[in-house]
């Protein structure tokens, strides 16, 4: 494997992510997929998925990014997280079990996505970063395919590994789980400023369309001098055009405790990331249509109205709204 060292004891140490895991042979990584064998890290996933689904790509979520389009979406098992929160525990934690997995290649994924006439292929259900090389694979033969490629990703991933991976990922919803990093610590097993990291790189040196989700978990991330500081630093590192999701947490995994998110905190934090002058704030997992629509920047029009991942107003033309003929941010 590319991002892979030796080290004095013959450990191998991988270099994806910022774990760097040190592996004795046969050992598994943090994530369950990565192994040490006979000195080579191996991504024992690979041409592996845990089920495909034709998705809308409202349900990445991506708002600003080829709407109304379909996607084929898939993913694998484990996770370079370790999110005690995690909505899709089914999969991310657990190891790899081949009688539950479906054996799919690359070039079998990107043959499929044409003949249902998908825009791209969707790397997602659990972290594309963990399977890393199917994922690169498969891009790249989507780029000569002429398909989109959208991750769905924590963002948790190291410099040199991360150049690659987004020079073949066409848009990227970045889960920014909450900004503290107690609450990583915590929470997720891991570390904020990594994925502070990865995000500026994303918008600072790629062409790669970026939106940012967070989850919102009631008195663990949701608390307004939380939500402020972290709209802020989106302001000053990313500008005001850069897509922000709250979306309703559902008790799962070791979270199974927790109540879901109301509706009223989803608003609250809408609230204060439209009054700190994001331009577009969108709410998830909870309908709601003013806060699932974009409206014009300029003249406050709504450009795009949704419910849900359903469009019932489309007023752009060429890109621009239809009222003041200002250009919506993003790809359409």
């Amino acid at each position: 494997m590319k991002y892979q060292t030796t080290l004095n004891d013959n450990r191998q140490q991988c270099l994806i992510c910022p774990r760097e895991c040190k592996l004795k042979d046969n050992q598994c990584g943090f994530c369950f997929v990565r192994e040490d064998i006979n000195g080579e890290i191996k991504l024992k996933t690979y041409g592996y998925n845990t089920g495909l689904a034709i998705d809308p790509i409202e349900k990445k979520p991506l708002y600003h990014f080829y709407p109304m389009s379909k996607v084929l979406s898939f993913g694998t098992n484990g996770c370079i997280m370790g999110c005690q929160f995690c909505q899709n525990d089914n999969i991310t934690k657990v190891k790899p079990n081949y009688n539950f997995l479906n054996e799919t290649s690359p070039e079998m994924l990107v043959n499929i996505a044409l003949d249902y006439n998908c825009k791209g292929i969707a790397f997602t259900y659990n972290d594309p970063i963990a399977f890393f090389e199917y994922t690169i694979d498969t891009a790249k033969l989507c780029k000569v395919n002429g398909l989109k490629t959208v991750a769905v990703t924590s963002g948790y991933i190291n410099p040199e590994p991360a150049k690659e991976f987004f020079e073949y990922i066409d848009a990227v919803n970045i889960d920014l789980k909450g900004f503290s990093e107690d609450f990583y610590k915590k929470n997720c097993l891991a570390h904020l400023e990594p994925v502070l990291d990865t995000i500026k790189y994303v918008k600072q040196n790629t062409n790669c369309h970026l939106e940012l989700t967070t989850l919102l978990i009631e008195q663990e991330n949701d608390f307004d001098y939380m939500l402020e500081q972290e709209c802020d630093w989106i302001i000053e590192n990313l500008g005001n055009n850069v897509p922000l999701h709250f979306s309703a947490f559902f008790p799962r995994y070791k979270f199974k405790d927790r109540k879901p998110t109301s509706q009223k905190t989803l608003m609250r934090a809408y609230d204060i990331a439209v009054n700190k002058g994001i331009n577009y704030v969108y709410t998830g997992n909870i309908p709601d249509i003013k806060t699932s629509s974009t409206f014009c920047k300029n003249c406050g029009k709504p450009l795009i109205v949704r419910l849900g991942y359903n469009i019932s107003e489309y007023n752009l033309i060429d890109n621009k709204c239809k009222y003041c003929l200002t250009e919506l941010d993003g790809k359409f």
